[in-house]
């Protein structure tokens, strides 16, 4: 049992680089069996058990399967390999030329993908759609325990026959994925460092700097104390198109890839109908079915979920409320005076903990959505998962984030009169160095969250879990046994366990597109998570879980259109954070009708001169309802806050109309423009490239030469050098 170099790649040999490289140990005992089955030895002691555990394996040979069995002290192995004979006919169906005299000298292979798929569909069933001899349902009655796929190493690689094309795709999409976030990152890190000298020149923080004397009105109730905007200063140095480009360029990638993979033809819904012919000749097809009432029914249902997971962000925004009162009132003056911070951070880390809870919540949800709709194939039941699973997910983590970005400090009113929370907490309001600084907070600490434990607990509770199992095992002489011992050992796997690898990268894409614009950082952290992401996820597939089923593919299916939503939706998103949460409208409107610079007179001044005193509306102090408690009090006629309103009646000024209407114009001609340059994007990056269509057009054009000829002579002419795909180098 030499240790050997185990590389996953994402293509052929000819084609194919390696993502990671592992160091796995494997027999070449095992190399002739396909999967391992798994009975508890008390099964013996139960005669009905041992009768249905006869039956099935009974079932199983004369489909053409060839077993063989070992046991140890607890546990019963069969060793399942499927015969040759049971792919004639899949050949026949998928793999032979068609058309009249149609002969093949040698027999066509069998992909390794379908061998591996062969044992799930023949167990999937019994011996009639009616029959209950299923292995899920022997599960269920703990006749077996359980069944996997056994890790095996030819050649020091495993290609994408290893583990199949879905999870080579997903590698390939990682590795992509990873790639262009080096471009995105450099320009977010670019920004931001460059915000730090900007800002020392910036003729705002200037005025921010030197305001001693301007005084900021209590945001709180429970002793707060006036502040003065000098303090600040340090606060407010903290200030789509990459998505389109990226979707595209993986569209093209992906092609070519499929291409070489024989693949770019391929039917899922063929297949899916081969197979089950194969292991069940009276099978029956299963037509697609529409149902008003059951659609109406899981409507509902995922619509009164979406509101639930508004209604926890609601729950945070009333956290964040309580915890400003208490730690106002706190007696560490740090708390008392970095009150509005302390508020989110914690809420950030309430967030996280949050969203820990509710993935799982919402998976079981997805997942009882799924089956209520009676999907038609488990690659439809995916689909529909990933859609409800991702729908919730999305709620999830952006609600909060939503509410801070368009809603915090919008809805409090002014500080002569407060909106309050049952009568007695003030509402939040946001940092004094703008709401900005609240949603960049708030990202940092979710993204750092989820990129660090996240990864932490994703590796070291499969890591830990296997060697609990791995310590207190025993080593058999036997050097098969033995590796079918290390193999169940391994965590098990689940026909979703790609698909969360898939939902946590989806949800790391939408944290670095949608809202960007608030935090440049994102595609950083995200790059440095993803490369260790990539090193992780090959070590979990070989070294710590069981071996996933192998199955087919020819793109990454729904995550494809997920991606497409989500750079919509970073458009609408980052359009309204640069109209609503930033300074920019007020900035550029000041500029040009209100500032120094309105008539082209003051040249040599800066057009912002005055800015931080035009964005401060006046309160005056004796209009406070309740007074009692703010320091200071007696010395202050008046104090500012962060609105447009007029000092006579605190109602809204002409510029908050005017601002609001640019805004809207502003969100509206962002939208389009940006929109439009996805689609010029799109169109100027076809999806496939030309080598790739004039492949397939080359190969349709021999293939009918070849009928053609057969139908005429009775055999083929020789093979045009260059023109089959399997032959040529991509």
């Amino acid at each position: 049992q030499g240790e050997e170099s185990l590389q996953i790649l994402v293509g052929t040999e000819e084609d194919s680089f390696p993502l990671a490289e592992i160091h796995a140990c494997e027999p070449e005992a095992s190399e002739q069996w396909d999967y391992v089955l798994v009975a508890d030895r008390r099964t013996e002691r139960i005669p009905k058990k041992m009768l249905r555990q006869q039956q099935f394996l009974g079932e199983l040979r004369r489909k053409g399967f060839h077993f063989k069995v070992k046991k140890d002290q607890k546990r019963v192995f069969f060793g399942i390999r499927a015969d040759d004979s049971i792919f004639d006919l899949y050949r026949t169906l998928l793999l032979e030329p068609e058309g009249p005299g149609s002969t093949v000298k040698t027999p066509t292979p069998v992909p390794a993908t379908t061998r591996w798929e062969a044992l799930p569909r023949a167990t999937a069933r019994g011996p009639s759609p009616a029959h209950s001899l299923t292995f899920e349902n022997l599960v269920k009655d703990e006749v077996f325990e359980t069944k996997f796929p056994l890790h095996k190493v030819r050649d020091s690689c495993a290609h994408r026959d290893y583990f199949g094309e879905k999870v080579a795709l997903y590698f390939a999409w990682l590795g992509w994925y990873t790639y262009m976030l080096v471009p995105a990152a450099l320009v977010g890190l670019g920004i931001f460092l460059i915000g730090f000298p900007l800002f020392e020149s910036s003729q705002i923080s200037k005025e921010i700097c030197e305001a001693h004397t301007i005084l900021l009105c209590p945001l709180g109730d429970h002793g707060r104390r006036f502040q003065r905007l000098s303090d600040t200063c340090t606060f407010a140095k903290v200030g789509c198109p990459w998505a389109t480009v990226f979707l595209e360029v993986w569209k093209r990638k992906r092609a070519r890839v499929v291409l070489h993979w024989d693949l770019y033809g391929w039917d899922e819904d063929q297949e899916e109908m081969v197979l089950q012919l194969i292991n069940c000749p009276d099978y029956k097809l299963q037509l697609h079915r529409h149902s008003y009432l059951r659609s109406g029914i899981i409507l509902a249902l995922s619509l009164f979920m979406i509101c639930f997971l508004i209604g926890m962000a609601h729950a945070l925004v009333v956290y964040r409320v309580l915890a400003a009162a208490l730690f106002s009132s706190s007696a560490l003056p740090f708390l008392e005076e970095q009150v509005t911070t302390a508020m989110v951070v914690t809420g950030a880390v309430v967030h996280y903990v949050t969203i820990v809870i509710m993935t799982k919540v919402n998976k079981w949800v997805a997942l009882k959505l799924c089956d209520f709709e009676k999907p038609r194939t488990f690659s439809e039941r995916e689909r529909k998962f990933t859609v409800w699973f991702f729908t919730l997910q999305f709620f999830a983590h952006f609600s909060s984030l939503i509410y801070i970005a368009f809603i915090l400090g919008r809805i409090n009113g002014h500080p002569g009169k407060s909106t309050r929370l049952a009568g007695l907490w003030k509402l939040e309001e946001c940092h004094l160095s703008g709401c900005m600084t609240d949603l960049f907070l708030q990202m940092a600490i979710i993204m750092g969250l989820k990129q660090t434990l996240s990864n932490c607990v994703e590796y070291l509770r499969p890591w830990l879990a296997h060697q609990c199992r791995s310590w207190s095992a025993l080593a058999p002489r036997d050097p098969e046994l033995s590796d079918w011992q290390r193999n169940y050992r391994l965590n098990p796997v689940n026909p979703f366990s790609l698909f969360d690898e898939f939902m946590e990268m989806m949800i790391q894409y939408g944290f670095t597109t949608i809202f960007v614009a608030a935090f440049p950082l994102a595609p950083l952290l995200a790059l440095f998570s993803n490369l260790v992401e990539i090193r992780l996820d090959a070590i979990k597939m070989v070294r710590l879980q069981r071996r996933l089923v192998p199955r087919k593919a020819k793109d990454i299916g729904t995550w494809l259109q997920v991606l497409e939503t989500i750079g919509v939706l970073a458009v609408i998103a980052n359009g309204m954070v640069i109209a609503f949460t930033s300074e920019f409208i007020p900035r550029v409107v000041y500029k040009y009708r209100y500032g120094p610079c309105r008539e082209g007179l003051q040249l040599f001044s800066d057009c912002l001169t005055g800015y931080v005193n035009h964005s401060l509306s006046i309160f005056y102090t004796k209009d406070f309802q309740d007074p009692v408690g703010i320091e200071g009090l007696e010395n202050v006629t008046e104090c500012r806050y962060r609105d447009y309103r007029n000092a006579h009646d605190y109602n809204f000024s002409e510029q908050f109309w005017f601002l609001l209407a640019i805004r809207l114009a502003f969100v509206i001609l962002f939208e389009h423009v940006a929109l439009c340059s996805k689609l010029i994007a799109a169109w100027f990056v076809p999806d496939v490239p030309q080598l790739v269509k004039n492949k397939v057009l080359e190969e349709k054009y021999r293939r009918l030469r070849e009928k053609m000829w057969k139908s005429w002579t009775g055999a083929g002419p020789a093979s045009s050098s260059g023109t089959s795909i399997r032959s040529t180098e991509v």
